[in-house]
């Protein structure tokens, strides 16, 4: 999220807001009611954020992920570990090193510190070395990869366990109803290296999304979509005729009766600037502000956020449990921090 258009932040105003629960699924209780619910209450801090259960889970998630991949690469945003969990960030997603370069490895100390009060993911892609049709054998191999690729996150994070580890990048459908691919999570489960699985998808992901429904092993899927639908990190694009995202709420409300807790991502990419953003991001700075602006209602277009904080806000309250942002700095923090606490007092 860029930090144009909103001053930052600070101290007093973070301690003086509150997270007043909106609906029934919102969960904003005391450390001395977690006994009592059966859910896991990780570093609830409601004063300075709102929080979800996240599908089977029974996990009381933030509502605000901290995306560590590209954040923590190369020890980059490491100095905003600490500020996140500060202000009751509980959810931690990183990914595996070939494509993260180290994140991992710059997240290991914080959870040395913290790793019980926190939850955290990490992916790697099941890879698939053959063209054509999903064989036995393809499939076979990109089992293997994948749990190759756990044992190394769990070295490299210093820790026994993972909440959740991902099928990374997931593009295939096929891939995620693999029997192959669900046995080798079955086998990391019963080894006690992780509870949960997981797709993340940006391509082929309404596809990829219903998979994962029709098999009922998934518990979390994250996924890359905007106000205006889905969005195709890959190509950029927006894809047109699948659905605005209110239009594509029976979908995500059919996943989360499945029992898997949406993860969003990518919410405001379309958007961005250089370099990784959108093609929406590569025009004229009005169209930047004014991209989304016709999904969004008077009083979210009054509340004197940017266009990414209003993406952010939007998504949160139109289908989405929660929002992965990658923050690079203490002001994307903030902005980030802001959407995701009170999205719920911006629309009607």
């Amino acid at each position: 999220m860029s930090s144009q258009q909103q001053p930052s932040m600070n101290r007093r105003t973070f301690m003086k807001a509150t997270a007043a629960a909106a609906g029934t699924t919102l969960i904003s209780c005391s450390m001395a009611a977690a006994a009592e619910d059966g859910l896991d209450h990780r570093n609830e801090r409601p004063e300075s954020m709102r929080y979800r259960q996240l599908g089977r889970t029974k996990f009381v998630s933030s509502r605000l992920v901290f995306g560590c991949g590209a954040a923590l690469a190369g020890g980059k945003a490491v100095r905003l570990l600490g500020r996140a969990f500060e202000q009751g960030v509980n959810f931690f997603d990183v990914g595996y090193d070939d494509y993260y370069k180290g994140s991992e490895k710059y997240l290991a100390p914080f959870l040395k510190a913290h790793r019980k009060d926190v939850w955290v993911v990490s992916k790697a892609p099941a890879r698939v070395t053959t063209e054509g049709a999903l064989t036995a054998e393809a499939a076979k191999g990109a089992a293997t990869y994948w749990l190759g690729q756990l044992d190394l996150s769990l070295q490299r994070l210093e820790i026994d366990h993972v909440d959740a580890y991902y099928f990374m990048g997931v593009n295939n459908p096929e891939l995620v109803k693999s029997d192959e691919l669900l046995a080798a999570f079955a086998k990391a489960r019963d080894a006690g290296k992780v509870s949960h699985l997981g797709i993340s998808t940006h391509e082929n992901a309404q596809e990829c999304l219903e998979a994962a429904i029709d098999t009922g092993a998934y518990s979390l899927a994250m996924i890359a979509i905007c106000p205006a639908g889905w969005y195709d990190y890959r190509k950029q694009e927006l894809l047109h005729g699948k659905g605005t995202l209110k239009e594509l709420r029976p979908l995500l409300e059919r996943a989360q009766d499945a029992g898997i807790g949406l993860v969003g991502m990518k919410a405001a990419r379309p958007i961005a600037t250089e370099p990784y953003g959108g093609k929406y991001g590569r025009v004229a700075e009005d169209s930047i502000v004014t991209a989304f602006d016709k999904f969004y209602d008077p009083k979210l277009l009054a509340a004197g956020l940017s266009p990414y904080q209003r993406s952010y806000a939007y998504v949160l309250e139109n289908g989405l449990d929660v929002v992965n942002a990658d923050m690079q700095n203490f002001q994307h923090f903030e902005e980030n921090l802001r959407a995701a606490r009170e999205s719920h007092t911006y629309l009607a």
